[in-house]
Formats: C-alpha cells, structure tokens, sequence
C-alpha cells in the first residue's frame, strides 16, 4: 500500500492558511501554527502537515469535528482535549485531496505554564503511549519555538513563541544536570549483571543513553520535539562525543546475556556517559 502524501502541486502552506483561517472562527482556538517537519524544512513527499491548535476552553470540540468533516469530505472525529492521552492531548487526523493533515490540540495555558518552568530550569518526564522514554514536558516549548504561526489574531502566541525563540540557560544546566540519572542508572543495573537480568540491564542502559541525548541537546541549546532520531540528531551537534550515535546505537541494539557482556556493555556506556560530562 501506497504512503498518502501531498500532492506535488499543492503548497503545504497555502494549505495550513486555509485550515487556519476557518479554525479560529471556532470557539476556544486561539491560534494555528505550522509544526514538524514542514516547519523545520525538512519534509519530504510522505510527511504529513502537521497544525498544531492552540485553545483555551471551552473548546467547542462539535465545531471542530464538523470543520475536519467538511475540509476532508469525509466523517472526521476529533479527539477531545485529553483524547489522546496526558501530554499529547486531541486532536484529528484529516485525509484530504491535498494530502494528511494533522490536528494536534495544545492548551495555551499549559503550554505557557510549562513555558514558565522551563525559563525556572523546571522540566518534567511523563508517561505518554507512543513515547518509549517518556514525554518531556519541556516539548510543549520546542514545539512553539520551532513553529511557523500561520494563524494568531490576538498576537499571544506569536509573542510567546518569540520569548521561547532563546533557551533558557536554567533549563540548559537543570538538563545537563540530569546526567546525575545516567550514572544511577547504570549503577543500579550493575546489581543485576551476576544473575543474568539482561531486560532489566536492557532498560537501565536504554534510559542512561535517552539522558544523555537529551543533556547533549541542552547543552547546544536546542529543544527536543520527539525521541525519534533524538540519539542520532544528538550525535550531530556540536560538543557531541565522537561518534556518540554510532556508539549508542551499538548499547541499544546489543545488551548481551551472560553476566560478562552484561558487564562489559555497561562498560562501554559509562566510557560513553564520561565522554558526555566531559564535552
């Protein structure tokens, strides 16, 4: 089966200002920005368009589900705020004759609060379906500070986005600090090396090198949108170890069973987590 993808005549963000335009004339929208891959420029035919909806409640939810009906010609449901999970939110995803278009609802308030913690150095990791590591909460910020408003009447969330346009040295060394997890992480699975609990060495390793991407990040001042390719946009940045994603893919991929390669790839990742705290 064939990828949908945007037709190559149709411009992506011709599309999102027609989305825009008729999105905050629902109650509760505040403002529609362009996210992902078609902000960063780095889409290719399969990527889907990605609009991030900023609201504050009430949202009128019925509205939504009758715009994404009518801009698909299709029935189209949209996931209520917390539909989609915690962090992730609601949101809709739309088959249209231009190509997938993706809903992705943020509450503003939250993602000014989480804005707020993180000029503090304050961040968080929570559980979230479909992030193996963990949803950062600083990932409301990134998103916002990397996107392209394409709808924003009252200018809040464009000045918001221009606020978070310069990372918050704070929030750099509460990152970097997080290392302190890595080593305890790695520690601890030392403990179950002699009995052979590779699963369990296996996630203590996977978290310690998830830290580090994240610490290397912050370090370069650059938010992180999404665990994946977070090790290998990691390893491309300035500072990184040498061939630190060559080196933590080989850690994720080949944890080993005996007691001696549990021991000897625990090894290599505190080699790893050393040249990190040393860039």
């Amino acid at each position: 089966m064939t990828e949908p993808s945007f037709a190559a005549a149709v411009d992506p963000m011709a599309t999102a200002r027609t989305h825009a335009r008729a999105l905050v004339e629902v109650k509760g929208v505040v403002a529609v920005v362009v996210g992902g891959s078609h902000a960063s420029g780095t889409a290719d035919a399969t990527s889907d368009l990605d609009l991030g909806l900023y609201y504050r409640e009430p949202l009128d939810v019925s509205a939504l589900a009758d715009l994404a009906t009518t801009l698909s010609g299709r029935p189209t449901e949209v996931a209520p705020p917390g539909g989609w999970g915690p962090w992730v939110n609601g949101g809709a995803w739309l088959s249209t004759d231009s190509g997938p278009v993706d809903w992705i609802l943020r509450d503003l308030d939250r993602v000014t609060h989480e804005w707020e913690r993180a000029r503090r150095g304050e961040f968080g990791l929570h559980h979230q379906p479909g992030h193996p590591f963990g949803f950062l909460s600083t990932t409301y910020v990134g998103e916002l500070a990397t996107a392209v408003v394409v709808a924003d009447p009252t200018g809040e969330v464009g000045r918001l986005r221009q606020a978070a346009a310069r990372y918050p040295e704070p929030l750099r060394d509460a990152l970097v600090g997080w290392l302190w997890e890595a080593d305890f992480s790695l520690a601890v699975a030392r403990k179950a090396t002699g009995r052979g609990d590779a699963a369990y060495v296996a996630m203590c390793v996977l978290r310690a090198v998830g830290i580090m991407a994240h610490a290397l990040h912050a370090r370069a001042g650059r938010w992180v949108l999404n665990e994946k390719g977070l090790v290998a946009a990691a390893g491309r940045l300035p500072g990184a170890p040498a061939e630190f994603t060559a080196r933590a893919q080989v850690l994720c991929g080949r944890i080993g069973a005996t007691p001696a390669e549990l021991t000897a790839r625990l090894d290599d990742a505190e080699r790893l987590l050393a040249d990190v705290r040393g860039g």
